[in-house]
């Protein structure tokens, strides 16, 4: 059986999409849904409880602190670990991720299709083991063996990419991750104060795993084009702005006939 783990923060209206899709759609294919809560004050709980879900509250959040932490408040041998603001939408997301990995013992998880990359790479057969960055998991729609987390649990001390660096580390133990043609949205408008979070989190991860060196040149590079690109696009964004205007302007005073 699966159990169905969501992550979630102050995103109670998502939340209640996300279960109401859940319930409604897929009641069958899972025996379980828990809500993982970093300490919302928006309601979340409320939405959980009417829906049936289990709300378990974690307080100091980090990525793979609360992977490990969902895990292990999971009761099925298959989990499936979502976002708030993400959601399965193929009617059959759950059967094909049973069927994955009834039909191989060796298979530690699946990474389902959310964006045109996923689906290329799938029809492309490009393997985790190739690029663990774009066909290995991925922690808001991929699903992963309870009992190989028992044996490789994620790490905490990582910023971000917990989903990848445990990708790197189940492949050389031996095991296998794969593509599943199961179609879910991710669906997310993040603040200005949340990018710059996020941005933060993937340059220490970027160095961590990837080691990717940062440099005075190119960040100063980085900064001077991302000026140039912000005060181009206002003044193409204000031209076409005029331009609207001006055809407004235009047909109120030269209507064409209506049918």
């Amino acid at each position: 059986m699966i159990s169905v783990v969501i992550r979630n923060k102050n995103q109670a209206k998502a939340l209640d999409f996300s279960l109401k899709n859940l319930k409604e759609r897929y009641q069958d294919d899972i025996e379980e849904i828990i809500v993982i809560d970093n300490l919302s004050t928006d309601g979340s709980e409320a939405v959980s409880k009417v829906y049936g879900a289990r709300f378990e509250t974690i307080k100091d959040f980090s990525y793979g602190g609360s992977a490990n932490f969902a895990t292990e408040k999971a009761n099925n041998p298959i989990v499936v670990m979502f976002s708030a603001h993400s959601y399965p939408v193929s009617h059959d997301f759950f059967k094909l991720i049973k069927e994955k990995f009834s039909a191989n013992d060796n298979l530690a998880g699946v990474r389902c299709l959310h964006h045109p990359n996923d689906y290329q790479n799938y029809i492309n057969n490009v393997s985790a083991s190739d690029d663990p960055n774009k066909s290995g998991l991925i922690f808001s729609g991929s699903a992963f063996r309870k009992s190989i987390w028992e044996k490789l649990p994620f790490r905490e001390d990582v910023a971000t990419f917990e989903d990848k660096e445990w990708t790197v580390r189940v492949l050389k133990a031996g095991f296998d991750i794969e593509f599943v043609p199961s179609i879910f949205c991710y669906q997310i408008k993040r603040t200005k104060e949340q990018m710059f979070f996020r941005f933060k989190r993937d340059m220490i991860g970027n160095y961590q795993l990837w080691h990717q060196e940062v440099k005075f040149l190119s960040v100063t590079k980085g900064f001077f084009v991302s000026v140039v690109k912000l005060i181009s696009g206002f003044f193409s964004d204000l031209w076409y702005v005029l331009l609207r205007y001006l055809y407004a302007l235009k047909f109120l005073f030269n209507k064409p006939n209506k049918f």
